[in-house]
């Protein structure tokens, strides 16, 4: 765990509560290569990773969006789109995506201190499920709250309360993690503290400042800087 202090103890919450595609993990280029799959089925363009990336957190319509652009909000065929597209990366929702650097030496730090950690994002179970269970590193989250698990999601605080419920801490003592607006907006309707993951698929830096989370990390490795 080099470049990792882990003498000093993690004391100042119970648990960390992390979203899921850009803060625990890169999933951008499976997500890009679904929507290139549709893109190609429809006789259109592939689509790069600076298109792609800064929609992969919020979701299929997004994606979707960013691939057939002044064509999407006129298109037809709008909902088979989102179904072609959310067939395409079920089929192969792993085969890129991995932890972010840092990621898992965080984690490993806050079982050894024994902070809780749960996972709490917008993604749909169906796609959670198979996605976490394919990333080792992943495997001991205490608590997996999906987009679908209520009926609603975030900028709901619901979700989050939900997460430090399962996790059986005081939502104060949670600190919750993320790469979107959303994600603070939430996390602050909770009673949370909260951190923007700037690694993450943030519109732009100094946008994701202007969210005014309690933090705001370059990478994982300013949580022990931070705590």
């Amino acid at each position: 765990m080099a470049g990792f202090n882990t003498a000093t103890p993690i004391i100042d919450y119970d648990a960390f509560i992390f979203d899921l595609d850009g803060t625990l993990l890169d999933t951008a280029d499976d997500l890009g290569a679904a929507l290139n799959s549709v893109l190609s089925a429809h006789d259109q363009p592939a689509v790069c990773a600076n298109v792609y990336r800064p929609a992969a957190s919020n979701g299929a319509v997004a994606l979707l969006e960013a691939g057939f652009g002044q064509q999407w909000p006129t298109h037809p065929q709008q909902d088979a789109l989102r179904q072609q597209l959310l067939t395409a990366y079920a089929d192969n929702i792993a085969t890129h995506s991995q932890c972010f650097t840092g990621i898992a030496q965080l984690l490993i730090a806050l079982e050894q201190q024994q902070i809780k950690w749960g996972i709490m994002t917008n993604k749909p179970e169906f796609l959670t499920t198979p996605l976490v269970a394919a990333i080792s590193e992943l495997s001991d989250a205490q608590a997996i709250v999906c987009g679908d698990t209520l009926n609603v999601a975030k900028p709901s605080p619901l979700p989050l309360l939900h997460t430090a419920q399962l996790l059986d801490v005081d939502p104060s003592r949670c600190l919750y993690v993320g790469d979107a607006e959303r994600d603070i907006i939430a996390a602050k309707a909770a009673n949370m503290h909260s951190a923007a993951a700037l690694w993450g698929y943030i519109p732009s830096e100094e946008e994701a400042l202007g969210w005014q989370a309690d933090f705001n990390w370059q990478s994982p490795i300013d949580a022990f800087n931070h705590i």
